[in-house]
């Protein structure tokens, strides 16, 4: 039996019940359907519309539903087209006619919407947690670093060296804008919808501002209709969760070069890394690989829900099932993704020689040459077209750069000292650049962002 079976005189075809049922994804919300429900039936109480047995009554039969469910011994039914109908039908069987009374001013349209922001709120909190684990690790990373350093890149070509713990905090930066972004969201989805009814409230004495309160919200919805078809925070959230992924493939890409021998920075554990099935010398970085080819997965998840939202007239429309599969599958596959991630970022074996050796090319020192002419009174432009003539020449006439700067006479002896290795790294002296002082300041200022944040999602 459906919840609209009354207004139809046949039953609704196998086709539509293969077609429209959303029981097979949406019953990872049973738990927050009946969070809500208990919620609900409080407030029926509290309104005078169940008395208060009956409220004892629809609660037992509640807490035994999700009992059932948590034990797996919950049976689902052919007609139950979505996990609040399973619930409803189990309820009702089990609390004879006042089960009937259990949706009493209350449409699935607000409880979904209910459900889906109990969710969400819960779920992007786990996944922020998660964010500042690698965050962590990074940071680990960065400070046992300590003086390393290695190429920095730009166009994928080696620009000027940069501490390691540099490199490492780029990312860590990144994590922590993905962390805010996540409580943002959590605070737009933190908005109780319970009480809007189908899309108009209703005419009983319900009071949406304490079943709002009961459930933890900040607040309750300020427009039914708005209220009933919202799926803003949705968006949002694959939106926060596609960029976590964007970031996590370009971590991920750095590791698959940084792994090769052809750059041999990197050495990946065992434990994070994949074998070939034909040939027997290989060590693949397929954690690093699958981050870098889920982040398109993610995109798909958020431009599929626009797709779907951009034409619906208000309030609900049926469209809107499709806002939980692409929700689902981005919360599973980024908090996987940052758990693999995190794993190999803790685990991963770093050649710091081979960044030193790939670091102290003279050429890395080329902009220092620049600047410190610069100093001497010569215009920057000038300046950079003096050393990049002599970077040329060293290139074609295979002349080592340092005896064409000895040799110049508006270099010399003085600006050759630029060129020994490990210098230039740490001439980086401006906030936030890549030397040792700002980057001691850095590396407190990061570790306190990582406690705030966590402070934050924990308040």
């Amino acid at each position: 039996m459906t919840l609209w079976h009354g207004r139809f005189g046949e039953a609704p075809a196998e086709e539509l019940l293969d077609y429209t049922a959303s029981l097979p994804f949406d019953r990872r919300l049973a738990g927050d359907d009946l969070t809500g429900s208990r919620a609900h039936v409080r407030g029926l109480v509290r309104a005078g519309l169940l008395s208060g047995d009956e409220g004892s009554i629809l609660l037992a039969a509640l807490e035994r539903v999700g009992t059932e469910i948590g034990e797996g011994s919950f049976s689902f039914r052919r007609s139950d087209e979505d996990i609040h109908t399973a619930i409803e039908r189990r309820v009702t069987e089990l609390a004879g006619d006042v089960g009937a009374r259990l949706h009493t001013g209350r449409s699935r349209n607000d409880q979904v919407a209910t459900d889906l922001r109990l969710y969400s709120r819960r779920e992007l909190a786990a996944v922020a947690h998660l964010v500042l684990d690698l965050g962590e690790v990074l940071l680990g990373r960065a400070e046992a670093a300590d003086d390393a350093y290695l190429p920095g890149y730009t166009h994928l070509q080696r620009a000027q060296p940069v501490l390691l713990a540099h490199h490492l905090l780029a990312h860590g930066w990144a994590l922590v804008r993905d962390v805010e972004r996540l409580v943002d969201t959590r605070r737009r989805a933190d908005v109780s919808p319970l009480g809007a009814g189908a899309l108009a409230g209703s005419s009983l004495p319900l009071d949406p501002d304490a079943t709002a309160a009961e459930l933890g919200f900040g607040s309750r919805f300020a427009n039914s209709l708005d209220a009933v078809s919202d799926r803003d925070f949705v968006a949002e959230a694959l939106f926060d969760l596609a960029l976590i992924g964007i970031h996590l493939s370009r971590m991920g890409e750095e590791m698959v070069l940084w792994s090769s021998e052809e750059w041999g920075f990197a050495t990946l554990a065992d434990a994070y890394s994949t074998g070939s099935s034909m040939l027997p010398q290989k060590k693949n970085p397929d954690i690093a690989e699958l981050a870098r080819g889920k982040a398109g997965r993610l995109i798909g998840d958020l431009t599929g829900l626009l797709a779907t939202l951009k034409g619906l007239p208000l309030a609900y429309n049926r469209d809107l099932q499709e806002d939980k599969e692409p929700l689902f599958d981005a919360l599973d596959q980024v908090g996987g993704g940052l758990r693999a991630m995190t794993g190999l970022y803790a685990t991963v074996e770093l050649d710091l020689e081979r960044m030193r050796s790939a670091a102290d090319t003279p050429a890395a020192a080329a902009v220092d040459l620049a600047e410190w002419l610069v100093e001497r009174g010569t215009p920057f432009r000038d300046a950079h077209a003096l050393v990049g003539g002599l970077v040329r020449d060293s290139l074609e006439r295979h002349v080592p750069l340092a005896e064409l700067v000895e040799a110049h006479p508006a270099l010399g002896t003085a600006a050759l000292e630029l060129l020994a290795p490990g210098l230039a790294v740490t001439r980086r002296r401006t906030p936030g650049g890549a030397g040792p002082e700002p980057v001691a300041t850095q590396l407190v200022a990061f570790r306190s962002e990582l406690a705030a944040k966590r402070r934050l999602l924990a308040g």
